[in-house]
């Protein structure tokens, strides 16, 4: 995946999710009879004007694109010429201001519910909820999880795919309780498994949940034959290529690609040899897994993928596809869900409940942008809609400079009967441009240490 890949793929998402944002303001103003004077993408100084019109509107790209906005004819802002007043938006009624400051969120959760609704009526390959041996000790060995058990429901719900555990997992582990799961065996049997949540740290919330519990999604054993090898990575460097069969490890045999993935992971940064059978012949190369962190874990990678037999593997597989009524239904519910548990996760952030370590800035967002993309459509629709939703709840956040902090202000003013003064909005504005750079600093801090740490 190229640095321009990344890029491409987080400009163009960052371009679709602040127009949709923006329009659903624009919109709205324009159907309560306001006048819009300029629609801008970006911040900071113009690149390209264009007035369209009958009120010769500004659409602006600008040159610091991490947002946007629409200013709208204001007395507040600058003289407004007597037969205007009735569109400016301060002389608005306080319902009508309410419905167009929230309909830009608004706007991002009708994208996250159209993108959904794309995905489940065209068809998604999800894997199978059927689990891998645990290893000892973790959550999973003592609940007796046993390998090609498929996990049927968690707390009485009904689960079809690996991505349901991990979803419902990742929503009851907030609550730090006991979950009990049911699942059914390769000869049919059920049985019911209790997985004990109660001593979930916040730093477990972080990462891979399942894998350190010790549910890890079950796969047919692969040889460990080299099918792909990362471009820069420290498998080409070392001289790995594909069609390489690895027999052995500092003189340990490898039987299938995840004793070797197991061989690499427990060896960040410390020397291996690799005995590998190539055209017939064995070779022996030297190289050392590049440190990489997981979580709260530091593990060993190399940039290697297995040669898979994909037809062999879609008996693992499942499409889930629904009609465009019932895709409508779920949609809407996918994104309900996914807004209240982002609501939850920032609640438990101000309790302290979950690490702070899950704010992530532009960077990180570029990266899983860059990697999404990568993985085909459906993987960068979802990236989006997951995204916009993030945006939607945020930009709601009673903070002043958000949305939200102006919706504060409108239920002051229905609640007392006339406007918040200028001075409690001047003080309120301080305080949340405090409150922002304070977020937008601890995500950077948190994009820098991901970095540093691989």
């Amino acid at each position: 995946m190229s640095l321009l890949h990344t890029i491409a793929s987080f400009v163009i998402a960052l371009a679709v999710l602040i127009v949709v944002h923006e329009l659903g303001h624009y919109l709205l103003a324009r159907w309560c009879g306001v006048k819009v004077l300029r629609f801008s993408l970006g911040f900071g100084r113009p690149l390209l004007v264009r007035p369209v019109g009958p009120d010769r509107t500004e659409w602006v790209v600008a040159a610091v694109p991490l947002g946007g906005y629409v200013k709208m004819l204001d007395e507040r802002e600058g003289p407004v010429p007597t037969a205007e007043l009735p569109r400016a938006f301060n002389r608005q009624s306080v319902w009508k201001r309410i419905a167009i400051v929230a309909a830009g969120p608004v706007a991002n959760f009708l994208l996250a519910i159209a993108l959904y609704w794309a995905l489940f009526v065209s068809g998604i390959q999800e894997a199978k909820p059927i689990v891998a041996a645990p290893e000892a000790g973790t959550i999973a060995a003592r609940a007796g999880f046993t390998r090609g058990e498929t996990i049927r429901t968690i707390d009485g719900e009904p689960v079809t795919s690996w991505q349901d555990v991990r979803w419902w997992l990742l929503q009851l582990a907030l609550d730090r309780k006991s979950v009990h799961v049911e699942v059914v065996d390769e000869r049919g049997a059920i049985s019911s498994r209790t997985l004990d949540l109660a001593g979930v740290t916040a730093e477990e919330l972080e990462g891979d949940l399942l894998a350190k519990l010790g549910l890890r999604l079950y796969r047919p054993d692969v040889p460990a034959i080299i099918g792909q090898v990362v471009r820069g990575s420290v498998a080409e460097r070392a001289g790995l290529a594909a069609g390489d069969r690895v027999v052995a490890v500092d003189a340990v045999p490898i039987a299938t690609w995840d004793d070797l993935v197991a061989k690499v992971r427990a060896s960040p940064g410390r020397s291996l040899v690799f005995e590998v059978t190539r055209d017939g012949r064995v070779a022996r190369i030297a190289l050392v897994p590049e440190p990489a962190t997981q979580g709260t874990e530091t593990i060993g990678r190399i940039g290697a993928a297995p040669r898979v037999d994909a037809a062999s593997l879609q008996a693992y597989y499942l499409e889930v596809r629904y009609g465009p009524l019932e895709a409508a239904a779920k949609a809407f519910a996918k994104t309900w869900e996914m807004s209240v548990f982002s609501v939850r996760m920032l609640g438990k952030m101000v309790v302290g409940e979950v690490s702070w370590r899950n704010i992530s800035g532009p960077v990180t967002i570029a990266d899983y942008a860059g990697q999404s993309a990568s993985l085909g459509l459906a993987p960068y629709l979802a990236f989006l809609a997951l995204i916009s939703i993030s945006l939607g709840v945020l930009n709601l956040l009673p903070i002043p400079l958000l949305d939200g902090g102006h919706l504060l202000y409108y239920t002051i003013e229905l609640l007392k009967g006339s406007p918040v003064s200028e001075r409690v909005m001047e003080l309120g504005q301080r305080a949340g441009l405090a409150v922002l750079l304070f977020l937008m600093a601890f995500a950077f801090y948190n994009d820098i240490n991901r970095l540093l740490s691989g």
